[in-house]
């Protein structure tokens, strides 16, 4: 298992966009064998996930490390993970968080709730966060060296940084 991506794909399912089947899809376009078993019913779960999951990182963001643990070990209860050992490849055996039968929903919900907590027992629970780029509401993953991440996207830190840039011509051309 690769758990920093389980940790960014939780981050991901939250700033997606699975109001229907065809948001859910699209979500996981890099997933195709996946497709063919998504129902409505992974929608509405996921969707119930992700208003439980936000406030995971809400808390993340503001430093209140023990609702981040509370948080996840809470959703640890109402979501078990079930793991398996994957022999799909006998040469290259690993950890899947589902068997077989679980739902879509499961499956991603598993990985999220895998990836989140291996993440905040390695790296500490203020490694998630909420974009710092007004109006942006998407979370992300910190996993740089010092922690010093802000933004969700390249594009929402340059947004920034010119918006930042232009007050300081405008507050440097009134004075």
């Amino acid at each position: 298992m690769d758990f920093v991506r389980y940790a960014e794909s939780a981050a991901a399912l939250l700033n997606a966009d699975v109001d229907d089947v065809d948001g859910l899809l699209a979500h996981l376009a890099d997933r195709q064998w996946l497709h063919g078993q998504t129902v409505e019913r992974d929608v509405t779960v996921l969707r119930r996930f992700q208003r439980e999951l936000r406030p995971v990182f809400d808390a993340s963001d503001e430093g209140r490390t023990s609702d981040v643990v509370a948080g996840l070990n809470d959703l640890l209860g109402r979501h078990p993970v079930t793991p398996m050992i994957s022999d799909h490849d006998p040469a290259n055996l690993h950890l899947h968080v589902a068997n077989r039968a679980a739902s879509v929903s499961d499956l991603l919900i598993g990985e999220s709730l895998v990836g989140l907590a291996t993440l905040v027992c390695d790296l500490g629970p203020t490694r998630l966060g909420v974009c710092s780029a007004s109006p942006c509401t998407n979370v992300y993953v910190d996993t740089s060296p010092n922690q010093s991440r802000r933004y969700c996207s390249d594009r929402c830190s340059s947004r920034a940084n010119v918006a930042a840039y232009r007050a300081r011509q405008k507050a440097a051309a009134s004075a």
